[in-house]
């Protein structure tokens, strides 16, 4: 068995590595793979909500850092108006980015939590104690629980993203087609419309992060 210290040293390396070789292949061969190193899917699972997590913050603070722009833009007073565009234009790739980052990550922790569920009940199974049986099952029972809320607030917040990432989008889009100081300046509407938009959206995010610390917590016996 590799020696647990070292392992935590080199587990987001190793993760990266092994996840990289098994890309195109099967998740069970990686789980199984991760298995033999020493590194279990509960292991998995709470790395993955912490990166998902993780994720999640910098795209809150990415869409923030976005709406301030476009509320700056809006007060545009002149300057050159090619170079307000790009910088809008850059601001949303960068939101478009996060967002398909926070769906990777919510679809990683889907995968490796079913695997981890599956297990879980399979082996409850083979307990000669009725009485472990019971005590692994209502443990078993107080995780999915607890996991169901996790990836419930994960997902409202993903949700939330597609209408800002569609406003910000047809924004930028119409000013790439009308480079003029009026044109910028008629979107004023608009950015006050998608500001409600972003606010319950770094709502949802700081639920969802919150829920992640709660459930990386749990899953650590804390």
């Amino acid at each position: 068995m590799m020696n647990r210290s070292l392992l935590r040293r080199i587990r987001p390396w190793l993760f990266s590595a092994v996840a990289f070789v098994f890309l195109a292949g099967c998740q069970g061969a990686y789980y199984k793979t991760m298995e033999k190193l020493g590194v279990h899917k509960r292991e998995i699972l709470a790395d993955r909500v912490q990166a998902a997590r993780d994720v999640q913050a910098e795209t809150k603070e990415q869409f923030r850092s976005a709406l301030d722009r476009f509320k700056s833009a809006v007060r545009f007073e002149g300057g050159d108006l090619e170079e307000k565009y790009e910088e809008l234009n850059a601001e949303f790739e960068r939101c478009r980015d996060k967002a398909d980052d926070v769906s990777k990550r919510v679809d990683a922790v889907e995968d490796v939590s079913q695997a981890l569920f599956t297990e879980w009940s399979e082996e409850i199974k083979q307990f000669s104690s009725a009485k472990l049986r019971r005590s692994s099952q209502k443990q078993l029972d107080k995780t999915r629980k607890h996991y169901a809320q996790l990836i419930g607030a994960m997902k409202r917040a993903e949700k939330k993203i597609k209408p800002v990432l569609t406003a910000f989008s047809d924004q930028v889009l119409f000013l790439k087609h009308n480079l003029n100081a009026q044109a910028i300046a008629s979107l004023k509407e608009e950015v006050v419309s998608v500001e409600a938009d972003v606010t319950a959206l770094i709502r949802d995010m700081e639920t969802s992060i919150a829920q992640a610390d709660s459930f990386i917590r749990s899953l650590a016996g804390e």
